[in-house]
């Protein structure tokens, strides 16, 4: 099965899975789909985390899981990709983990690539909501996982490298899938102003090279609270749920959840 059909036999996209991507590594990517999907799950949304990030997966080392079976196994054809599925109590949420160093997306063949996401599509039936970590870049099968999200919000901070990959990642999805809902988070912002601004220099760059305005998710402040709460293995919303960061994650899955 080729992916493309695979998405249109699917619909195409899931409102209710939402893709977390960057141009980038380094920008926060892992940890805010991990707080985010917490978040939901605070809200009374059920919810379940798929770690997209094969060759470099680490949801698994944030939440200090040690699964018997990953997505590793499913791609390898040992077991079916629900049967992947591990349960973390302390945040509420239901987990798929990839596993770090097996390969990533891009060197998957397309009919396996395909019935992954058919499967997952499958899967997320059973959700309010269905959080995608991807690989950080821009190849052209992180995009196609993207593109089974009924919203993919792009992580950036005010590096310039991160701010021109997120852009190009922004400019090579929207021209393979113009109709795409694509959002930007400005991670790690030293106030509310610094993100709007960091958020304008993207908006500018779209609007003016692209004639599109993608709009902005949200601004998630720098806090110490998330390198000690990663460090930790913890959560940020359980170690530290008054944090300035769990604010901003909490107003962010607000956002989602209400719309914009």
């Amino acid at each position: 099965m080729e992916v493309s059909n695979a998405l249109a036999d699917n619909g195409k996209s899931s409102a209710n899975i939402v893709a977390v991507a960057s141009g980038k590594g380094g920008v926060g990517k892992t940890w805010l789909s991990v707080s985010l999907s917490q978040a939901l799950a605070n809200a009374g949304k059920a919810t379940m985390l798929f770690d997209g990030d094969l060759g470099l997966a680490n949801v698994d080392i944030q939440l200090d899981l040690a699964p018997e079976r990953d997505l590793g196994g499913v791609i390898a054809g040992r077991y079916a990709l629900e049967a992947a599925k591990v349960r973390y109590d302390i945040g509420g949420f239901d987990v798929i983990a990839g596993r770090s160093g097996s390969g990533n997306l891009a060197n998957l063949p397309n009919n396996r690539l395909g019935g992954l996401i058919s499967d997952l599509v499958v899967l997320s039936n059973n959700y309010g909501y269905v959080i995608l970590d991807l690989g950080a870049g821009i190849e052209r099968t992180v995009r196609q996982f993207a593109n089974l999200a009924g919203t993919c919000l792009v992580v950036t901070n005010d590096e310039p490298t991160s701010l021109t990959d997120a852009y190009a990642f922004i400019k090579l999805t929207h021209q393979q899938f113009p109709g795409m809902d694509l959002r930007v988070v400005v991670n790690m912002a030293d106030s509310v102003s610094e993100g709007q601004r960091t958020y304008g220099t993207i908006r500018k760059a779209c609007e003016s090279f692209l004639k599109f305005t993608p709009p902005l998710a949200g601004i998630i402040r720098r806090d110490s609270s998330v390198k000690e709460s990663i460090r930790h293995q913890t959560p940020l919303l359980t170690r530290h749920p008054n944090s300035k960061a769990a604010e901003d994650i909490e107003a962010l899955a607000r956002r989602l959840i209400n719309g914009p």
